[in-house]
Formats: structure tokens, sequence, C-alpha cells
């Protein structure tokens, strides 16, 4: 799902009360954003009951990147109950990825 600077409030806070929202923040012109891309699609799919994976594309929805912090890209955030509860940055692998989520559920 893609969420942008007008629904990022509805469709990530409200959201993560009742199910944590798992946040890309990337760029087109971001290699590693691109290597992780399909990995999260994946995890979408596998974890679709537990979690929510929603893309912000940084350049066309600056102002929440910038309320959360996002200084280097890939930054993942996951929020739950309103608010980020843990982050990573840049491309890891997907069983890191897999194992930052069960960690955090």
């Amino acid at each position: 799902m893609d969420v942008n600077d007008n629904n990022f409030n509805e469709e990530v806070i409200e959201k993560s009360k009742e199910v944590p929202v798992l946040v890309d923040f990337w760029a087109e012109w971001c290699s590693p954003c691109l290597i992780l891309k399909p990995m999260l699609e994946e995890i979408s799919e596998e974890y679709k009951d537990k979690i929510i994976v929603a893309k912000a594309n940084v350049d066309k929805n600056q102002l929440n990147a910038e309320k959360y912090g996002v200084r280097g890209i890939p930054a993942v955030k996951l929020f739950k109950d309103g608010n980020v509860i843990d982050e990573f940055v840049g491309a890891i692998p997907e069983q890191a990825i897999k194992d930052f989520i069960d960690k955090n559920l």
C-alpha cells in the first residue's frame, strides 16, 4: 500500500492502533530501496494477517519523512499504537527483516 502526506495519519497512525504497520520510506533513485522492495512485497504476503506493509516515497512525501527523522533510505519504521516502536535503515537480508518483525509482534 502506498501512503502519502495526505493519508499517512489515517493509513499508518490510526491503523497501527489495530495492527502494526511497517512503513518503508524509499525513493525511486535509491538502489538499496529497489533491492528491499521485492523482499517487503513477499513479507507483506507472508505476514498479511499480522502486519500492514506500507511504502512512502520520500521525494513526494517530505513532511512525514522529516517528521519521523528519515535521514537515510531505505528507512523502515514499525508503527504500533500510533508510535514508532522500532526501525532499521538500509537493505538487510530477508530473514533479518522477518526477525525484526517477529521480535516486535
